[in-house]
């Protein structure tokens, strides 16, 4: 995600060029340079897939498993058969796996492995963006940041994107579920994981971390372990298959006091351009009103607040942004509308809902889908998203049609 200011998210895919290129250039230099470096040497090459290890390098591979075929069908929405929901690595759940590295060293703020003989494990360290592990943006500043040490296991369930928290409760925190699955029974010293915000703090607590030590992801610190334990990301290409949404579901429960449902729900991102937000908001939302919608924004919730309410959702309703991630908490049956720019489609919710029982999921895309075509880098990612309110309720009255029709069934 661009981290420019609002009024220069229309500059974010020249950012992002600039920015790889960068960080190939800078790797050059410092892979060249890395015998002056110490212990703050950048990796000097990378095993891109984890069955490339090999034995006498202090890596070993619990519990790997295989790829596995989703089995799902593309959704209904307009314009009818986008070509992002049809991508055949977007119907695919990877192989899990968890690595034990001895004296390895995670670097902070990108969650990247490298091993003690200095090799970067590109396949648990991905980037967004990013296709090869030479444009890695562990690279961009020429060193690793300052290295601390950590005794015993440390298990890592930092990746890229933490900060955000579609990716802290869908990437983050299900690694714990890979983790005692690889290695059943062995618990680690420490977990190395994001952990500044109040929200984080609160969802490891709710998913049982409460009194485990925490190591938290420093950008500024490197923290290398006797033994780094490291479980794959099961939704490494935002498939969200049904184990990662089902761990959600069972560790991150609502309480007793949780609404009564059924509730509908307009999902808010304000009115500050250059935000994904929806441009003729204030159009839309008496039409919504008037079908008994309650406008929530859960970015004034905290994350209990948020499941508890999305437990009781009949239907969801919004642009796509991270507040959607909610959709994993919703009960059996629930139908979700997703609003989106034609500059910038994505699938993640989709598959959340592909992994909840009977959900029912349809999009609206606004603009002209002809200009990005399969191949498209889809990376206007914060285009705000002008659609006409009139098309939004008919999708909105066609999804509570169908409820009513499988409730009378």
């Amino acid at each position: 995600m661009s981290k420019l200011p609002s009024r220069l998210q229309p500059l974010w895919p020249v950012a992002k060029r600039v920015h790889r290129l960068l960080t190939f250039v800078v790797g050059l230099l410092a892979r060249a340079t890395r015998r002056w470096q110490g212990e703050r040497a950048v990796p000097r090459g990378a095993v891109e897939t984890v069955d490339r290890w090999r034995a006498g390098s202090g890596v070993t591979v619990h519990g790997l498993g295989s790829e596995k075929d989703l089995g799902r069908t593309p959704p209904p929405g307009e314009p009818a058969g986008h070509w992002v929901f049809s991508r055949p690595d977007r119907h695919t759940a990877p192989r899990t796996y968890c690595l034990e590295v001895e004296g390895g060293t995670v670097v902070g703020g990108t969650g990247a492995i490298i091993s003690r003989d200095g090799l970067l494990d590109f396949e648990s360290s991905p980037y967004f963006g990013v296709p090869t592990w030479r444009e890695h943006p562990l690279y961009l500043r020429g060193r690793l940041p300052r290295v601390e040490r950590v005794d015993g296991d440390l298990a890592v369930l930092t990746t890229r994107g933490g900060g955000n928290y579609y990716h802290f409760i869908i990437d983050v925190l299900p690694r714990l579920g890979v983790l005692r699955d690889a290695l059943p029974g062995r618990l680690p010293d420490a977990v190395h994981v994001p952990d500044a915000a109040p929200w984080q703090r609160e969802l490891l607590a709710m998913a049982g971390l409460g009194g485990v030590r925490l190591v938290g992801d420093d950008p500024q610190v490197s923290v290398r372990a006797d033994r780094l334990l490291v479980p794959s990301l099961p939704n490494a290409n935002e498939t969200a298959p049904p184990s990662v949404v089902g761990w959600v579901r069972e560790h991150l429960r609502p309480t007793e006091d949780a609404p009564q449902g059924p509730l509908r729900l307009y999902v808010t991102r304000g009115d500050r351009p250059n935000t994904r937000r929806v441009v003729r908001e204030a159009e839309l939302w008496p039409l919504l009103e008037e079908r008994g919608f309650t406008r929530v924004d859960p970015g004034t919730l905290g994350p209990q607040q948020q499941v508890d309410v999305f437990s009781a959702a009949e239907i969801v309703v919004g642009p796509h942004g991270a507040a959607l991630t909610n959709v994993v908490h919703a009960p059996p049956g629930v139908a979700v509308l997703e609003l989106f720019t034609a500059a910038y489609v994505n699938q993640c919710y989709w598959s959340i809902c592909q992994s909840v029982p009977d959900a029912r999921y349809e999009y609206l895309i606004d603009g002209d889908v002809s200009r990005h075509g399969p191949g498209d880098p889809m990376n206007a990612i914060l285009a705000d998203i002008d659609v006409d309110p009139a098309r939004v309720v008919a999708a909105v009255d066609r999804l509570l049609q169908g409820r009513s029709r499988g409730r009378g069934a």
